[in-house]
């Protein structure tokens, strides 16, 4: 039986870098295995908890805003890095991760593994296009993602 294994890209492509959760779950397409479920949410948390129903592993694709920003950075967090980190830190959106993951956990849905591939970002303006350091950085968010999903679908998957 194989692994369920959800990537979630969380922003909003209207709003600048806060749009690079979706834009790397675009370029996923065709480069992880049959089966992934790859999604785009607004990082409201209901949704989330909705679309990582059942879930095996989660991948989170996620904007974040440090207080010493090093826009393009890129992180890789467990649940509990994520949810200690990104407390401490702006999200894009009303309510970040931190609030997702808490309620989760209080509700029981947490995943058996959950993993965060966040990218600092430069400008959330509404109508901005990702910013230079973003755009630069996308290739590898993405392919930290692709290698993420496939240790999580197991050893057939491995590069």
């Amino acid at each position: 039986m194989s692994a369920r294994v959800v990537v979630i890209g969380v922003g909003n492509p209207l709003r600048g870098d806060d749009g690079v959760g979706p834009a790397a779950v675009e370029a996923l397409r065709g480069r992880v295995p049959d089966g992934t479920v790859l999604t785009v949410s607004d990082g409201e948390p209901a949704r989330m908890l909705d679309v990582w129903r059942g879930a095996d592993t989660v991948v989170v694709v996620e904007a974040l805003r440090a207080q010493s920003a090093r826009p393009g950075e890129l992180h890789t967090l467990t649940a509990a890095d994520a949810a200690s980190r990104t407390a401490a830190t702006a999200s894009t959106h009303a309510l970040g991760l931190a609030e997702c993951l808490a309620l989760a956990e209080v509700l029981g849905q947490l995943p058996q593994r959950l993993v965060v591939h966040a990218v600092e970002v430069a400008d959330v303006e509404l109508g901005a296009p990702l910013s230079e350091a973003v755009r630069s950085a996308l290739p590898d968010l993405v392919d930290r993602v692709a290698a993420s999903v496939r240790r999580a679908h197991g050893p057939n998957h491995e590069e």
